[in-house]
């Protein structure tokens, strides 16, 4: 296992600071690229996005960005940019919303879990790439869908899943995760039956959320951000995206996320080279959470994200975008050959 630390990767493009965005072009809504419809095996429909590389040339590798709990692929505004400007390797990317988040469709409860993720996942990679070397990223509750699809399909991972990263994620006992508890437990008498609210009050159910403190600006601030400054806007961004998730899928996904364990899982991953990024002032994944999968993993790279918290990929994305820059050059030079020992730093 190696850590990495911060270094400058040259060629990499720095991601544009909140500040400097220009009048018109909010955090989060880049330019559309082609948008379609993935109809997963169940019936429900799955919004995803597609982005080649800003300069027009063919592409290595396809990225799959997997974005968290009550998120949306607008999480990834910073990664976008940063791996469309990319030449070496040119990369295609494909960003989508898990169910019942951002622009799909809504399921029902039985179908939000961590098993139903992992099985959509498959199903985007299907229908969108079908062939080709794939790396695939994802944050948090994305994170673990990923371990699960390694799982349910290790044979996608021996043959064509040349590298993974996971960020701000755990393989288990989420719920024993400091601060994470009293929003993610199953346990949790508010958001236990939140879900029956939903079904007969849906305003009383906004006014337990609100009253609860979970989306209040200075709630988000402190369990989303670590202690140093973050610009507004950000907390803005990370607000509207929160607020646009119904308290029904909050509600839904509770029972997967307080039971998931995925130790077992991680041994799909071990055709793939591992990125594993952590943030060490991470209230919802703790950093331990990060170490924890990278000890299951000895040949993976484990990379501390200093003075970040639980989103990291928007507090830090220079950081983050340099990682997994090294990721995809080194996946695109050694695809289909062999893939331990694959970090050049110490």
């Amino acid at each position: 296992m190696a850590i990495a630390g911060g270094a400058v990767v040259a060629g990499v493009i720095r991601a544009r600071r909140p500040e400097e965005l220009h009048a018109g072009a909010a955090l989060g809504e880049l330019p559309p690229d082609r948008v379609s419809t993935v109809a997963a095996a169940d019936g429900g429909a799955l919004s995803v996005e597609e982005v080649d590389p800003d300069d027009g040339g063919k592409p290595e590798l396809t990225v799959i960005l997997v974005h968290g709990f009550a998120l949306s692929r607008r999480c990834w505004h910073f990664q976008r940019q940063g791996l469309a400007a990319m030449t070496e390797p040119r990369v295609r990317q494909v960003l989508y919303d898990h169910r019942s988040h951002g622009r799909s469709a809504l399921t029902d409860e039985a179908s939000s879990t961590i098993e139903q993720l992992a099985r959509d996942l498959d199903d985007v990679i299907r229908a969108m790439a079908p062939e080709g070397p794939l790396v695939l990223v994802g944050h948090s509750m994305g994170g673990m869908a990923i371990m699960e699809l390694a799982e349910q399909n290790p044979e996608l991972f021996a043959e064509r899943v040349e590298g993974v990263a996971l960020i701000g994620t755990s393989a288990g006992e989420v719920g024993k995760s400091g601060l994470s508890r009293p929003l993610l437990s199953k346990y949790n008498p508010v958001t236990r039956y939140l879900g029956r609210f939903a079904d007969w009050q849906p305003g009383l159910v906004e006014l337990v959320r609100a009253s609860g403190g979970q989306l209040t600006r200075q709630a988000v601030r402190r369990l989303a951000f670590g202690s140093r400054s973050v610009s507004p806007s950000l907390v803005d961004f990370l607000m509207d995206m929160l607020n646009v998730t119904p308290v029904r899928v909050l509600a839904d996904f509770i029972e997967t996320l307080g039971s998931h364990n995925r130790y077992a899982a991680l041994a799909g991953l071990k055709h793939s080279r591992v990125l594993v990024i952590g943030a060490d002032e991470d209230r919802m994944t703790p950093f331990e959470h990060t170490e924890r999968i990278a000890l299951e993993l000895p040949d993976a790279v484990l990379v501390r994200a200093r003075g970040a918290g639980h989103m990291v990929m928007l507090e830090q994305p220079d950081f983050v975008n340099e990682h997994l820059a090294d990721l995809l050059r080194d996946c695109a030079r050694g695809a289909g050959a062999g893939r331990k020992k694959w970090w050049r730093r110490g």
